[in-house]
């Protein structure tokens, strides 16, 4: 069970994301009134705007993490790879504001490390290309966050998924 603490700090990254996901103005105080509490409130949890900010994109890495996962729950490896790059793709597409946030700025990016979203993708490369597994998995995320990015910016026309999906399998195939 949560503390009462870290369920006040839980609410505001919510408040934080519906905010951000709306396109609403965001500040501590929008915040605070969208989590009901006080215009204080925040302060007791996060030092300033940047550190909720950056409480809101470890949340993004989370979800995109939970989404790669989701989709690399098949038997295949090639066909778990394109899973992911379109959960990774589609992640952009629904959040955009979050997906920007997460990767804005120095320091900003994935968590390193095995259990992240990007050792979903890099514990996959191991099974579809094991000789060259790291560079593998720099080559894939490079590529699906280029597409997520394009997609976002209107490069990939009217229905991104299409340009999307044809440039992953390119990639994929590409692994040999």
């Amino acid at each position: 069970m949560s503390s009462p603490r870290s369920a006040l700090s839980d609410r505001l990254i919510d408040a934080a994301l519906d905010l951000l996901d709306s396109g609403a103005e965001f500040s501590l105080r929008s915040v605070a009134r969208a989590a009901g509490v006080s215009a204080m409130a925040p302060y007791r949890h996060f030092v300033d705007k940047e550190a909720l900010l950056a409480a809101v994109a470890g949340r993004g890495f989370d979800d995109l993490r939970a989404a790669l996962l989701a989709a690399d729950a098949v038997d295949d490896p090639r066909a778990a790879l394109m899973g992911q790059g379109m959960a990774y793709v589609r992640f952009a597409l629904a959040r955009p504001a979050l997906f920007r946030l997460m990767f804005a700025g120095p320091g900003s990016g994935p968590p390193p490390g095995g259990d992240s979203a990007f050792g979903v993708l890099a514990r996959r490369m191991r099974d579809v290309l094991p000789e060259a597994a790291e560079i593998g998995a720099v080559t894939c995320w490079a590529t699906v966050h280029g597409l997520a990015t394009l997609a976002l910016d209107g490069r990939l026309g009217p229905e991104p998924e299409v340009p999307a999906t044809a440039a992953l399998g390119l990639m994929v195939a590409g692994f040999g």
